[in-house]
């Protein structure tokens, strides 16, 4: 009997780093430097989510645009699909873009305010494909309806449009050339809360039927949660824990992953015992602490986290976690 080939992820990420100079200073070594993305390694396997979650500023949008060579990448390796991507050019990549998208944060930075809906959806298939006028207006036709627009809204320019709506249209434009991956940047941040519930059932709707791979970027661990399969918590630019989404979220390991599930709210009079309060902000990027990254703001660091930076380990529950004292 032939045994089934194991399942090859659709992304990897290698030790993958990201660091920005920055100053004024023509010498680049009187630069500094910021540590977007310090180490990072994951996969995403065919047809899952994954979320990445954290504070502001610990390098996930970063990160997300390092997984799909929006942003160069400094060090590390990664790979689409079994190929290399690291250094790719951006000629050789062009192929790929197709198979690999990205629905961003604030839809109104992202549409051309000066071009109309149907013109920005129009555009993936004058680049990558060879349609006639009448065969690319189907097209967007389709795509509108299909995010719940109606074939009008063609004609109208994004500012005509609401929050939700502009969204629509970024994931529309997303889903055009029907890619493998989508990375979505916050795609319900700004959204209220209402219409983030519309946007997120929608996706979870396209990805049964088209069978997409999401890489889900967020601070709202409850969105996260409601969407994602897998999910890595990342903090000043590494990722300290990472596993299935009810596992990570219902028993922690990490502390500031229980950090960030006790700030949640929960419609409860009684607190929750054990609560762990999240003190002190998010440290210089451009200057990280020695040893654990978290040291300077965990209540259980000792002089190993002050001077040795733990690895991402494997735990006996099956999840990775990078800590010293890990909690039981």
């Amino acid at each position: 009997m032939i045994g089934t080939a194991p399942l090859r992820p659709l992304v990897r990420a290698n030790d993958l780093t990201k660091h920005y100079r920055v100053g004024r200073s023509p010498l680049p070594w009187q630069r500094q430097t910021v540590y977007a993305v310090d180490g990072v390694s994951l996969e995403v396997m065919p047809g899952e989510t994954l979320g990445i979650v954290g504070e502001s500023g610990c390098g996930k949008s970063t990160l997300g645009r390092c997984l799909l060579r929006l942003t160069d990448i400094t060090a590390g390796a990664l790979a689409f699909d079994g190929q290399d991507i690291t250094h790719m050019s951006q000629r050789r990549l062009r192929p790929l873009r197709r198979e690999m998208q990205m629905v961003f944060q604030d839809p109104s930075a992202s549409l051309n305010p000066r071009r109309r809906v149907g013109d920005l959806l129009a555009d993936p298939f004058r680049i990558h494909e060879n349609l006639g006028a009448s065969e690319i207006q189907d097209r967007v036709t389709e795509l509108l309806k299909r995010v719940d627009l109606l074939p009008d809204h063609a004609a109208r320019f994004p500012h005509e449009f609401s929050g939700g709506q502009r969204q629509r249209i970024g994931i529309a434009r997303a889903l055009a050339l029907r890619p493998r991956l989508i990375v979505a940047d916050e795609p319900v941040s700004a959204l209220d809360v209402s219409i983030q519930a519309q946007i997120i059932n929608l996706l979870a709707d396209l990805r049964e039927e088209f069978r997409l791979t999401y890489v889900f970027i967020a601070h709202d661990l409850s969105v996260v949660r409601q969407i994602s399969s897998r999910v890595a918590v990342m903090y000043l630019g590494s990722i300290v824990e990472s596993g299935p989404t009810d596992l990570v979220f219902s028993a922690p390991h990490h502390p500031y992953t229980e950090a960030l599930r006790s700030a949640v709210p929960e419609p409860t009079i009684k607190p929750r015992r054990g609560r762990r309060i999240l003190e002190g902000d998010l440290p210089n990027p451009m200057k990280p602490p020695t040893g654990c990254r978290f040291h300077t703001r965990c209540p259980a660091a000792t002089n190993l986290c002050r001077n040795e930076r733990p690895s991402l380990a494997k735990s006996q529950d099956g999840r990775f976690v990078a800590c010293h004292h890990p909690i039981d």
